[in-house]
């Protein structure tokens, strides 16, 4: 059989199998199987190249540095892990819904994890969202409340780790899971 190469998505409601054929007996063998049910555990760096996979157990070759109260863009909070060491209490304004759904071509239901590191600075790092941006209810409760939800303190307690889930291609809820 020939090879298909498409330029749109692909969709199945019944999954995707790879399978063998032996040369001999022309028997199918299925190798590998994604469904629904299709769960990643361990992810060999060298057997697949993608963008825009999320795992919860993830290596960050690439991270960015926000040292001052900025707005973070689309391609910094892709990266998902943002470190500060600054000296000053700092607040980094996440991307508008539409820049950072663009930058990791966000569909409804994507989800991107997003650690921030303070554990060099010296001062508090607040996280804030912008338009299309919206705080899900335990954080909206938490921050309002003085729980500190959206806030990560410096030193060795400075590591937070925040989800955010795209309802559509140009808008997501953020919360804080860690």
């Amino acid at each position: 059989m020939a090879n298909s190469t498409f330029s749109g998505p692909v969709r199945s409601q019944n999954g995707f199998e790879t399978v063998s054929i032996n040369s001999t007996t022309g028997a199918v063998t299925v190798t590998s199987t994604l469904g629904i049910d299709t769960s990643v555990t361990t992810l060999a760096a060298t057997t697949v190249t993608a963008t825009n996979l999320v795992f919860t157990d993830q290596n960050h070759p690439t991270t960015a540095a926000i040292n001052a109260t900025a707005t973070a863009t689309a391609a910094e909070v892709a990266t998902g892990y943002i470190t500060s060491t600054s000296a000053a209490a700092t607040t980094i304004t996440l991307p508008t819904g539409t820049s950072l759904g663009a930058a990791i071509s966000a569909t409804r239901g994507t989800v991107l994890d997003l650690f921030v590191d303070n554990t060099a600075g010296a001062n508090t790092v607040t996280i804030a969202v912008a338009t299309n941006g919206i705080l899900s209810a335990a954080a909206a409760a938490g921050s309002s409340a003085g729980a500190g939800l959206l806030t990560v303190p410096s030193g060795v307690t400075g590591l937070a780790c925040f989800r955010i889930m795209f309802s559509s291609a140009t808008a997501y809820v953020f919360s804080r899971i860690a």
